[in-house]
């Protein structure tokens, strides 16, 4: 047995804390640190919305391909090692995105990142909302889900001080993805010290049985993988939409921030709701309010709009993100890590389409409304129909 794979003493705040440091280095860095250095990347790199929208998606193609290899028995007892090393391939990736001009290789690059950040996502909060449940703890998801959040607020002070950027003639976006890197660095070898092994039966880790189709999870799978397209194109392009045409960043900077501390905080404080709505209708609730969040985005004038849905969108996506698996593994209670592998490459679909789609648009239409407005769409048609459904599922819920 490895030092990767060692099984330490469970401390829930402990485990809690080193889930929200891994979302915050795997997510809030890895994956969406991506979307405030991106208005730096096209001025130092020349790339167009179509390139931009083809480096993210190839990120998102990673990420689906992580998860659907995250389903399979392979990582079996070994799952702490993986998550682990994911992290340090994210580490080491941030810093490779300030190495390249090509958009082949930054490219490439968001590929593996992505296929990082499934392994971290998956893999890591199997092991830490594994420990929540048989400590029987409900901050346990809130904490770790509220590291994305966290880590998304951290990469947006990040890039507006850029300590690194002006160094040994380092352009500014280059500043961003080193930085970036430092901190994920750190976070690791925190989570590192910090991350229990897999729950375990006193005869080790139990092998899940394969993962039975439901018509409660085969829909919330169908709705979660339509939100992944939905959530994405803003959460790409929102900090290049808020870009001043003056030269100012102080509404890019706190729109980003923003989005991030209401993400840190929307796990933690949706969870009240749940009691007088359910699981289910506070899922479906936070795909319809995310919708007019979008709406507002591209409908309200400079400098509200991009505050508004940065707002909202950090209110509500990483909610729905959070509340989705944990309805995922409710509905598949003896195969919940195949359920949360499967229920992320849906999602990953849904991501891969989003870029693809708003940078084609954005380029012949000159702005980012048309596919806003198509992910608000989107997330409405998401949200009716978890209500036309939400007796049977909550039933399932409960059953």
């Amino acid at each position: 047995m490895t030092t990767l794979d060692r099984p330490l003493q469970t401390n829930i705040s402990a485990t809690a804390t080193a889930g929200a440091i891994a979302m915050a280095v795997a997510m809030g860095f890895g994956r969406f640190s991506y979307t405030p250095i991106l208005p730096a990347m096209m001025v130092d790199l020349g790339l167009s919305p179509g390139d931009a929208g083809l480096i993210a998606s190839a990120n998102f193609v990673g990420y689906l391909a992580g998860a659907i290899l995250a389903a399979y028995g392979w990582a079996h007892g070994h799952e702490r090692r993986i998550g682990l090393l994911s992290l340090v391939a994210t580490t080491a990736l941030l810093a490779a995105m300030g190495l390249s001009s090509s958009v082949v290789v930054l490219a490439l690059i968001r590929f593996l990142a992505g296929l990082a950040s499934a392994f971290a996502m998956i893999f890591i909060s199997g092991i830490v909302l594994g420990h929540g449940v048989l400590a029987r703890s409900e901050h346990v998801p809130a904490v770790h889900f509220g590291g994305v959040g966290l880590g998304i607020a951290f990469s947006s002070l990040c890039v507006w001080a850029n300590p690194i950027a002006g160094h040994a003639g380092l352009t500014t976006s280059m500043g961003d993805w080193f930085t970036g890197a430092l901190v994920g660095l750190v976070g690791t070898i925190v989570v590192a010290a910090l991350l229990p092994g897999v729950p375990s039966s006193g005869s080790g880790p139990v092998r899940e049985r394969p993962l039975r189709w439901t018509r409660p999870l085969t829909v919330v799978t169908f709705t979660y993988a339509l939100f992944g397209f939905g959530y994405v194109i803003t959460a790409t392009f929102l900090v290049t939409m808020a870009r001043d045409p003056s030269g100012g960043h102080s509404i890019e900077f706190l729109a980003w921030l923003l989005t991030g501390l209401a993400a840190a905080l929307s796990v933690y404080l949706w969870r009240f709701a749940v009691p007088r709505f359910g699981l289910a209708g506070v899922y479906a609730i936070g795909l319809l309010v995310e919708a007019v969040g979008l709406v507002l985005t591209v409908s309200l004038p400079l400098p509200y709009a991009p505050l508004a849905g940065g707002l909202m969108l950090g209110a509500t996506f990483m909610m729905i993100t959070a509340y989705g698996l944990q309805i995922g593994r409710k509905l598949a209670p003896e195969s919940p890590r195949k359920a949360l592998a499967l229920m992320t490459a849906a999602f990953g679909i849904g991501q891969i389409v989003g870029p693809l789609v708003a940078g084609w648009l954005a380029e012949r239409t000159g702005s980012f409304a048309a596919p806003t407005l198509i992910a608000a769409a989107v997330l409405f048609l998401c949200g009716g129909v978890i209500v036309v459904e939400l007796k049977r599922i909550s039933q399932a819920l409960r059953a």
